[in-house]
C-alpha cells in the first residue's frame, strides 16, 4: 500500500477572510454600520470639510473596528441573535419549600455536610 503525501499551505486558514484577518460577514456588517455614521457626518454636521473629516474618523474608526472584530469570536448579528434567544428563554429558579431558622448561616451548612459524610 502506497501513501501519497499532501502538503497543506501556510495560508489555509485565510480562506473566507479579508486580508487574512477579518471574516467576510464581519466586513459586510462593518460597512452596514459605517454607512449611516458616514452619511450623518457628511450631510448633517454644519462644519467645514476638515472638521467633518475629523469628526467622521473619530466616530467611524471605533464603530467599524468594533464591527470588524465582533464579540466573542462571533459577528455582531450572530452575537445579538444568541443573546436575544437566551434572553427570551431564560427562567428564574425559585425555592418553594420551607426555610428553617438560620438556614443560610455558614455553620448550618457545615453541620449538614458533616452529617452526610
Amino acid at each position: 500500500m502506497e501513501f501519497e503525501t499532501c502538503y497543506i499551505p501556510a495560508n489555509y486558514t485565510d480562506a473566507g477572510r479579508i486580508f487574512g484577518l477579518f471574516e467576510i460577514r464581519n466586513a459586510i456588517e462593518a460597512v452596514l454600520v459605517g454607512l449611516p455614521v458616514l452619511a450623518f457626518c457628511a450631510f448633517c454636521l454644519p462644519l467645514e470639510i476638515t472638521w467633518k473629516m475629523i469628526v467622521s474618523l473619530f466616530l467611524l474608526v471605533p464603530a467599524v473596528g468594533f464591527a470588524l472584530i465582533g464579540l466573542k469570536d462571533d459577528s455582531l448579528t450572530r452575537y445579538l441573535r444568541i443573546w436575544w434567544t437566551w434572553r427570551r428563554r431564560r427562567r428564574v429558579m425559585t425555592y418553594r419549600g420551607e426555610l428553617k431558622e438560620h438556614e443560610f448561616e455558614r455553620a448550618y451548612f457545615r453541620r449538614q455536610r458533616r452529617r452526610r459524610h
